[in-house]
């Protein structure tokens, strides 16, 4: 049996890698970054969540796409070295804060933001049901939750991410196939039932083909209203 493959370098090679990997303008790039503004069209400059939370943030590219106004956002992620990113990406906006935080089991008061931004997060997460609770305990009631979701193991997304990310992922030494077995731990058919089946309000967006089929799309995107 081969030898259990060293995490913290993955993570090492993960964080050097996320933007060339994702963000670095090719299809499967495209696909992600489109994915953010799949969320936010249901937004305008005439909404304003006042407080605002995201989970998982990364390097800071979903606020890159956001629409409606905020007094402050909070952009957290379970690595430091990832919320640089975002520190250097917004340094020059003081409505901005950077906290590291567990997406199991955060540090905020209940009912604390307007709105809760995870975007390509609870694929992530063992027990998301848990977790789901978890998130909306600080939202304040009739407040908003946001999520996207990438349609795995759907046909459409697991075609798709043969045609680039996997090569890119590889050449850049890492062991694509083993670590998204590892990563993505939920499917989009649990996922989109346990959200279902948990919120009334849920305005959801299947892309490209937004008819509510997994196999037939990439990208779920969904805005929930936290009933007061």
């Amino acid at each position: 049996m081969k030898t259990e493959p060293d995490y913290d370098a993955y993570l090492r090679q993960f964080e050097e890698n996320y933007e060339k990997l994702n963000y670095s303008g090719n299809l499967s790039s495209k696909v992600l970054s489109h994915s953010h503004v799949v969320l936010e069209n249901a937004f305008t400059e005439k909404d304003h969540f006042s407080e605002v939370l995201e989970i998982g943030a990364g390097s800071g590219q979903h606020p890159l796409t956001v629409k409606h106004t905020f007094d402050k956002y909070w952009i957290t992620d379970g690595n430091d070295r990832m919320l640089d990113q975002s520190r250097e990406r917004f340094k020059d906006d003081n409505r901005f804060d950077y906290q590291v935080e567990d997406a199991r089991k955060l540090s905020f008061d209940d009912h604390s933001f307007d709105r809760v931004i995870a975007t390509h997060v609870l694929e992530h997460l063992v027990n998301p049901h848990e977790i789901l609770r978890e998130w909306t305990r600080v939202i304040k009631p009739g407040g908003t939750l946001s999520l996207v979701l990438p349609c795995d193991p759907g046909f459409a997304w697991r075609f798709g991410r043969m045609l680039g990310v996997r090569k890119r992922a590889e050449s850049a030494g890492l062991e694509y196939d083993y670590w998204m077995a590892r990563e993505h731990v939920n499917s989009i058919y649990n996922l989109n039932t346990f959200i279902n089946f948990y919120y009334k309000d849920v305005k959801a967006t299947w892309w490209p083909l937004r008819v509510p089929l997994p196999d037939l799309n990439l990208i779920y995107a969904a805005n929930i209203k936290i009933e007061a």
